[in-house]
């Protein structure tokens, strides 16, 4: 027992000398972070950039600023919030996308998210002891979607190489960047839980903490990425060596999608889950793919609102429009308790539809006609009631309003319970990009993604945990099964207008991504908010469902209030039968929405003060 004591004496001085005399990473004293501050809308006449970092932004800027279309510019923007924000945006994890084609005038949806391999399926995750799918675990881990987006989007769309459009990352990665407020925020963890990161995932912590887990990260400090550029050096080196065998641009590009999912990539990421009983495979890899799908479109007076498909849950935005769209909702009152009653009983009805209907469309018929119909919004619409729900409401049968007229086996009751888990997290959110180029064409992407599970050792690479958006309950339309999408969260979103584009926009944040989406839009639609002060404008967000992330946790009747909303409206909101808790001031727990409007010759760009987000143009 002394040596014991000694052995812990030592330990804890060893700690304290390195607190007080370690070497800590340089702080940058000319960085100035945008999160919390309030700005005016940025406007431009040429093109117009919104995304979660200003760095991404600007990298985005020059882009454009060299020829580079908003496709190029995407790509360019996406790579470097791969750094940036790479606790909450990691490559080469989510990235659901929407592109607008003015010459078309189309918008084109692409599959963003990775599948399932082939060894996962719920009988395997029962036999091994799991009753919902686990966090922290490589068994979490999705198969990578984003080199494939990014390929498949600089092929079909784009004009520049990946090899230019990833070396803003690099010098990034490699120079550093100043850790922000909100990565500060995530990887907030007190001193023993740094020690238990290192001690269960000694990569993830080597990367985060840059071999320093004694120390908590500060504002400020500089922060590299060095084996992330590594990897997107050998990737932008196959892309180099093709052009000089004579190769196309189209050939070389895929060369370097090959490279990650065929080539030296894929063996380190099929090595680590040999070691770890992870469960990918080589095969898993080669044969994964994404593809381009017809977007999913509502409606709201003379605007028509675009999401991804049902493997997102991106049909909530033009859902809750719709039902919405019979409501004098200005005679409510800005967040007034009725107004926010109201949307919020919109937004829970919509919400039990998601629970039962949206899933892959590739695994499972999803009623999608009919949960679209003017006539099923109408119906829905008259479900709303005085009082609070309590509890999500029923599902409706939206099959009445398709034309499939048929009913998949995902039509059966299933149950949720309430569950009250604390965890650890280390890194969490999402991240968003919009930009309109200057012929019109424009992106809406969000990527996503945590350190969460083991890392991918010597790369940098975060296969994150989306597995975790599985059930392992097989009447949800979201069950596990091999080879299929999980329904994701993250969501981006486009408008048009008179049928031309609109709006670009989006938002990190989880199940809450589409409810910051339709208080934004229906605050300067309905209530004609300047953009920038709509994105500010404080907001709510009802809990009253089972969390899309694995335990599901479940808050029956629950509303979440920012700070100013909680202090106005809790008392009238508590006497409808809600359980109201209290949040801070500009939280990015209720999101960091980005837009880009294209309003007649102006385009005006709109960035959220809860993050760190920045809007730019010219």
């Amino acid at each position: 027992m002394a040596n014991f004591h000694k052995v812990l004496v030592f330990f804890f001085a060893f700690v304290f000398f390195f607190q007080c005399f370690g070497t800590r990473r340089p702080i940058d004293p000319s960085y100035i972070d945008p999160q919390g501050n309030l700005r005016d809308a940025v406007v431009g006449k040429k093109f117009m950039v919104a995304t979660g970092n200003p760095l991404a932004t600007k990298a985005a800027i020059k882009v454009l600023e060299s020829g580079g279309n908003a496709v190029d510019a995407a790509v360019a923007a996406l790579l470097v919030l791969n750094v940036t924000n790479g606790e909450a945006a990691s490559f080469p994890s989510v990235a659901p996308t929407l592109i607008y084609d003015q010459k078309t005038g189309q918008v084109k949806s692409y599959i963003g998210a990775g599948t399932a391999p082939k060894k996962a399926n719920i009988d395997w995750f029962k036999e091994n002891g799991y009753d919902v799918m686990p966090k922290n675990s490589i068994l979490s881990q999705l198969l990578p979607a984003s080199p494939d987006v990014i390929v498949r989007l600089l092929q079909d769309h784009g004009t520049k190489s990946f090899s230019e459009l990833v070396q803003p990352a690099i010098v990034a990665a490699e120079v550093g960047f100043p850790a922000n407020r909100i990565l500060v925020k995530n990887l907030d963890l007190p001193f023993y839980k740094r020690l238990g990161f290192t001690i269960i995932m000694p990569y993830n912590s080597e990367v985060y903490l840059e071999k320093k887990w004694w120390y908590g990260i500060r504002e400020g400090e500089l922060t590299k990425r060095l084996d992330l550029a590594k990897t997107w050096r050998s990737m932008a080196n196959e892309e180099v060596i093709s052009l000089k065998k004579g190769k196309t641009r189209k050939q070389a590009l895929e060369s370097v999608r090959d490279y990650f999912y065929k080539g030296p990539i894929s063996d380190a990421i099929v090595k680590l889950h040999t070691e770890k009983n992870g469960l990918f495979t080589k095969e898993d890899l080669a044969n994964y793919s994404g593809g381009w799908e017809k977007p999913v479109s509502g409606e709201f007076g003379e605007y028509k609102i675009l999401s991804n498909q049902t493997w997102t849950q991106g049909p909530v935005v033009p859902m809750v429009l719709q039902l919405l769209d019979g409501i004098n909702l200005k005679a409510l009152g800005h967040n007034s308790p009725e107004y926010i009653h109201t949307v919020s009983q919109a937004i829970e009805l919509v919400v039990a539809d998601r629970e039962k209907y949206f899933g892959d469309p590739k695994f499972l018929d999803v009623p999608l006609e009919g949960l679209l119909s003017k006539k099923y919004a109408s119906l829905r619409r008259k479900l709303i009631q005085k009082d609070a729900f309590g509890a999500t409401p029923p599902f409706g049968n939206p099959w009445t309003f398709d034309s499939k007229k048929t009913t998949s086996s995902n039509n059966q009751s299933y149950e949720t319970k309430d569950q009250d888990v604390s965890e650890i997290k280390y890194g969490k959110d999402t991240t968003y990009l919009s930009i309109i180029d200057a012929e019109g064409n424009a992106v809406s992407l969000t990527p996503s993604d945590f350190p969460q599970s083991p890392m991918v050792p010597g790369t940098g690479l975060t296969l994150g945990i989306r597995m975790t958006q599985f059930r392992l309950d097989p009447n949800h339309p979201s069950a596990l099964a091999p080879g299929k999408r999980p329904r994701i969260t993250p969501n981006p979103g486009m408008v048009l207008k008179k049928g031309k584009l609109w709006m670009s926009f989006g938002t990190p944040g989880g199940d809450v991504q589409s409810q910051a989406m339709i208080q934004f839009f229906l605050n300067i639609i309905v209530f004609g908010m300047d953009p920038q002060k709509a994105v500010e404008a404080p907001r709510f967000r009802s809990v009253n469902w089972p969390d899309s992330f694995s335990p599901h946790t479940y808050r029956p009747g629950g509303i979440e209030l920012e700070e100013t909303l909680y202090t106005s409206v809790s008392d009238s909101l508590r006497a409808k039968g809600y359980k109201v808790y209290k949040k801070g001031h500009l939280d990015n727990d209720f999101g960091a929405v980005c837009a880009v409007l294209n309003d007649e010759k102006k385009l005006i760009g709109v960035a959220d003060p809860r993050e760190e987000s920045w809007a730019e143009g010219k």
